[in-house]
């Protein structure tokens, strides 16, 4: 008589099969997320093949997800000037400048914010909270931003007045909260100031928060316009949002009814979002890893 595979035999026994019910469950979860996929990449894919298509099968409304005649024109007349580029750079550095002193004030404050031991620490708490629901006005600020603190035309028009924002402070403060105290009780025994514990214990284990944060602050200040439109006066200033919107706005083909002209405003408008979120799309994924645990984290307490 064989010996029987006693592992095989204790597997079989431990092994807990799934219901019916959950089974099912399973497979309409499936279902679900594939259709909430599809709804969510439609727009995009829809956007892509607009960007690259005829303006007779626009106008006609028979683009979806594949182009149809295929045309560049309106990349070649948007990327062909030159104050495209200036603009885009100076989107590039509105945004990296703006980022990092985001998250220089944002990091710091919040980890104050979070040892409870600080002095007033509710009266700082509740100065940022205060400011989520009142606000000075738009000319009011207009005229602190451009008069006042003379930031007209400058680069800290862009990224000073929102430098800080609340609901990413709070995150942080949370996240902060969670850290392990026996941590920090160590690094002070062995002789580290609080600077330090901050910087070389605090700041190096807290990289999922740090790196979602980064994203939400790159893709505010990428996308950002309004301020650039209502600080800025020189083109050469502008990032290329402005002048996307501009080119948006001037792309009639009743001022100009050439073949060429008819085209640009038939898909300059896709032309010019695909342009505008590519980068960000392509910076996404080295930091996708982070993002889910860097919120998750923040957000267990209030």
């Amino acid at each position: 008589m064989p010996t029987p595979d006693l592992a095989a035999v204790r597997t079989e026994a431990t092994t807990v099969k799934d219901t019916a019910g959950y089974r099912t469950f399973k497979v309409a979860n499936v279902v679900v997320l594939l259709l909430v996929c599809a709804v969510t990449l439609y727009p995009f894919v829809n956007l892509v093949a607009k960007a690259f298509s005829s303006e007779g099968f626009i106008a006609a409304g028979e683009v979806n997800l594949l182009p149809r005649g295929f045309n560049i024109e309106t990349f070649r007349y948007v990327m062909g000037d030159a104050m495209f580029w200036t603009n885009y750079k100076n989107t590039v550095v509105y945004t990296v400048v703006g980022t990092f002193v985001s998250m220089a004030l944002t990091t710091p404050y919040a980890y104050a914010l979070s040892r409870r031991h600080l002095k007033g620490r509710t009266f700082f708490i509740g100065i940022a909270v205060f400011t989520m629901f009142f606000s000075g006005g738009l000319i009011p600020n207009y005229i602190l931003v451009a008069d006042v603190l003379g930031m007209r035309n400058t680069l800290w028009a862009i990224v000073l007045p929102g430098a800080i924002s609340v609901f990413n402070l709070l995150v942080m403060k949370s996240f902060f909260e969670n850290f392990p105290s026996d941590l920090e009780e160590a690094a002070a025994i062995d002789g580290l100031t609080t600077y330090g514990i901050f910087f070389r214990i605090v700041l190096p284990l807290s990289k999922a928060v740090l790196a979602t944060m980064t994203l939400f602050y790159a893709v505010g200040l990428w996308n950002s316009w309004f301020n650039a439109f209502l600080y800025l006066d020189q083109k050469e200033l502008f990032p290329v949002t402005v002048y996307l919107r501009n080119m948006i706005a001037a792309a009639s083909p009743a001022a100009d009814p050439t073949q060429d002209a008819v085209q640009i405003g038939a898909n300059i408008q896709s032309v010019t979002m695909l342009l505008t979120v590519l980068p960000i799309i392509c910076f996404y994924p080295f930091i996708q890893r982070y993002f889910v645990s860097g919120v998750m984290l923040g957000s267990v307490k209030g």
